[in-house]
């Protein structure tokens, strides 16, 4: 099912194909929700109960092994209500050297399995001084400062409502306490200087990463709708500096309390409209 897009033949609409044919060998059937763990998310795979199919990313057609810290390696098959749900323990970023294409292939994959919505999760460094570490940002917009795209050629997708209105009431029913705003993702690997981080608190930011802006890109190019979540880690401007591990630390905890609130907004995707 190439999408007859000008990669010849490193077409990666066709290595979406491959990959879901030999997830559909090893058990994996269609599916509804895609779901992407970032760092420190694994844990909540574990509030859906034992997956139906499982395999290691690395044996699927176009998949990488993830090397981020505090990324899986596995690809499941879960349920949540009446939602089959497409877990990805981990994911590949930019920063990896492995190009857009790469970056994005699981939500090409997911949607060749029939997903209609993708959920991203992330950790993100927060650019609000009243925002604490452990709570949970909403991603109403963002900021794509890794000045690339996934699309190539004349792909024109439209993201206004990148991330889709519908499910952000959702997610803020489900647990009020969500706060709601604009990531920004920098290619990375490194962090931000402090003068960075302050011009992008003046660009309208207000939380900064590494991901998930390229995949919401392309799950919105096939039409998938999109509801972003990231973990707030760190207070950008402290002067105590990041740490890499104790970010997927905070990540970790904070997240492993919302795996029943993850799996409860899931489930009402199969009851609303």
């Amino acid at each position: 099912m190439s999408d007859g897009a000008p990669y010849g033949d490193g077409d990666p609409y066709r290595l979406a194909d491959e990959a879901a044919a030999y997830l559909r060998q090893n058990g994996f059937g269609d599916h509804d929700v895609l779901l992407v763990l970032g760092s420190g998310w694994q844990g909540v795979a574990n509030g859906f109960g034992a997956p139906t199919a499982s395999v290691e990313m690395a044996d699927v057609p176009g998949f990488r092994r993830p090397t981020a810290e505090g990324h899986g390696t596995r690809i499941l098959s879960v349920q949540a209500g009446r939602q089959r749900v497409l877990v990805l323990l981990g994911r590949t970023h930019l920063y990896e050297g492995h190009g857009p294409a790469a970056v994005v292939h699981g939500v090409r994959t997911a949607y060749r399995l029939g997903c209609t919505v993708a959920v991203l999760t992330n950790a993100n460094g927060a650019l609000r001084r009243n925002w604490q570490p452990g709570q949970c940002m909403v991603v109403r917009d963002h900021l794509n400062l890794g000045w690339i795209s996934p699309l190539v050629g004349a792909r024109f997708v439209d993201l206004t409502d990148a991330y889709s209105p519908r499910l952000r009431e959702l997610a803020k029913a489900a647990h009020p306490d969500f706060v709601e705003g604009v990531y920004a993702m920098l290619p990375g690997p490194h962090y931000e200087t402090a003068a960075e981080a302050k011009a992008l608190a003046m660009l309208g930011a207000d939380a900064v990463g590494m991901s998930t802006v390229l995949e919401t890109i392309a799950a919105r190019e096939h039409g998938m709708e999109v509801l972003a979540l990231s973990m707030i880690t760190v207070v950008e401007g402290a002067d105590t500096g990041i740490d890499p591990t104790e970010v997927v630390a905070q990540a970790a905890e904070s997240s492993q309390a919302l795996s029943p609130v993850l799996r409860e907004i899931i489930t009402r995707l199969g009851e609303s409209p």
